[in-house]
């Protein structure tokens, strides 16, 4: 999925957050959206996941506005991941269920994906009562589950075990790998930008910098 911002602004009260006149995020690669803190980073990627609608400009996808059919194709995980306080399994499984996914293919597909994120012992643990790294890995492995056309990553590996990192990171290689999915990364790590990103966008005062 092709992203296209056109005229982009955003404001909290009188102080101008986001600046952004024309950027497009190139469709199935790795994006890195990088910067200081307070450069509007997760402002912007809530207004393209649709959380935020208080903006002016124009975001198309694919060159269309945003709609419903668009909104399923799209995921946003979160630095601090949200999850249900059910089974790590029924966490994961949920995407597919509201998607109307068959349950013999949704067991299927829930166990190919926590053996990737290697987290099959978890599966009967509740969501709240998992670790830090646990969660990110949960909360990746559910946005990951239905292949979306677009994967939103705020932070995803912030405050987490290495050994956690090299499997999130691996995860998210595969499926852009696989699927051919647009994926748009915030993260503070430099290293890790150059790991996984084909391209950087550098965001200073809510303006892109070159």
């Amino acid at each position: 999925m092709e992203i296209s911002i056109i005229n982009l602004k955003k404001y909290y009260s009188e102080r101008q957050i986001l600046d952004i006149k024309n950027l497009n995020i190139k469709k199935s690669q790795i994006t890195g959206i990088i910067g200081p803190n307070g450069s509007g980073k997760t402002t912007l990627l809530n207004i393209i996941s649709g959380l935020d609608k208080d903006f002016s400009g124009i975001i198309k996808y694919d060159g269309r506005l945003l709609d419903k059919n668009i909104y399923k194709g799209m995921t946003l995980v979160s630095q601090k991941p949200y999850l249900f306080r059910r089974k790590v399994y029924e966490n994961i499984e949920y995407p597919l269920k509201v998607r109307g996914i068959n349950k013999g293919k949704r067991k299927q597909v829930v166990r190919e994906i926590m053996e990737k994120f290697e987290i099959e012992k978890l599966k009967d643990k509740k969501g709240h009562l998992l670790s830090g790294g646990e969660s990110q890995k949960v909360s990746l492995a559910r946005a990951l589950v239905f292949n979306p056309e677009l994967l939103l990553l705020d932070e995803p590996t912030s405050n987490i075990d290495p050994v956690s990192i090299k499997i999130m990171e691996r995860e998210i290689l595969r499926y852009n790998e696989e699927t051919k999915g647009t994926v748009l990364i915030v993260t503070h790590n430099i290293e890790q930008s150059e790991r996984l990103c084909d391209d950087i966008i550098y965001l200073e005062s809510g303006k892109v910098g070159y």
